[in-house]
């Protein structure tokens, strides 16, 4: 069923679309204040219609960093195998001098649970002069664009998402790699979930997506290398260029991501993110949980 949230009026928000077919820059915005109930539902109406929204200029600390989250839903733990750090367990650090800050692998967050993150924000704290920048894709524009012979068929594919994936071999190196594989987490999400609050069918794909049920190995690969060029077509992303105090907010039911390592600065976000639901597809049939337990995510964030 498609959510449908009423736009206030007469709230300082303003709204600059960045691309065609996502991202957004809002404007007039201080996160770390007490914002109304109206502005809050103009910024999430804003996310949800334009994917990813960018608000520079925002200074905050943890507690204020979490306080804005909250008021977009639960929050979860930091990450679903580090946590967070001592005493900020909501927290996940991205930093560039820490283990397992590279990113430059197009994914959804942590698609190897069967309920991924709604919402992620993320906070820059440190910013190199150059390079850096993240790209975002709209999964569901790319989904609407995509052949119609070739949409039928992803309507009724399922595909299998783990952190032993080409992510994991891509970005993590040595003792981190082990480290980060010590549990081994794996879920079923179909190939085209419903987006809970609009209605919207988008692609669920990334760098976690390593099988697809019922076809051989390299036939299910073939079809993800597919699946994931449309996504991924410039038509449909948006290149950020980061500035020190930015707040990028993006919708992870709806997008993939790709941070970009062609720097060499000191680079440092914090980030938080709001607990999802179980993925359905079109077929009305949730992903499973095939390997691990990640409960303690979602259910360690009444802090």
């Amino acid at each position: 069923m498609t959510h449908t949230i009423e736009t206030p009026v007469n709230t300082r928000v303003r709204i600059r679309q960045v691309a065609g077919n996502i991202g957004a820059e809002i404007l007039g915005v201080d996160a770390a204040e007490d914002l109304s109930d109206d502005v809050i539902r103009e910024l999430r109406q804003a996310l949800l219609t334009h994917k990813v929204i960018f608000i520079r200029r925002q200074n905050l600390d943890y507690d204020r960093l979490v306080a804005f989250g909250k008021r977009f839903g639960t929050l979860t733990l930091g990450h679903p195998i580090y946590g967070g750090p001592e005493g900020k367990p909501l927290l996940r650090e991205m930093d560039s001098r820490g283990e397992g800050t590279r990113a430059n692998y197009w994914h959804a967050d942590f698609t190897y649970m069967d309920n991924p993150p709604a919402f992620a924000f993320l906070h820059n704290v440190v910013c190199p002069e150059v390079g850096g920048d993240t790209i975002w894709a709209n999964t569901g524009a790319a989904y609407r664009d995509l052949p119609e012979g070739l949409r039928t068929l992803a309507d009724g594919l399922r595909v299998i998402h783990s952190n032993d994936s080409d992510f994991t071999d891509a970005t993590y190196d040595g003792d981190v790699r082990t480290k980060y594989l010590k549990n081994r987490f794996a879920a079923e999400h179909p190939a085209v979930r419903v987006h809970p609050e609009t209605g919207e069918r988008c692609l669920l794909l990334g760098g976690f997506a390593r099988a697809v049920t019922g076809y051989t190995p390299q036939a299910g690969r073939d079809l993800l290398r597919i699946l994931t060029e449309y996504a991924t077509k410039p038509e449909y992303t948006v290149r950020w260029k980061w500035q020190k105090g930015d707040l990028v907010i993006w919708d992870n039911q709806a997008t993939l991501h790709y941070a970009i390592k062609d720097y060499t600065e000191h680079r440092r976000g914090e980030r938080v993110t709001v607990a999802g639901t179980t993925t359905v597809g079109v077929d009305g049939a949730p992903a499973v949980t095939l390997q691990g337990n990640t409960s303690d995510f979602v259910a360690g964030t009444g802090m």
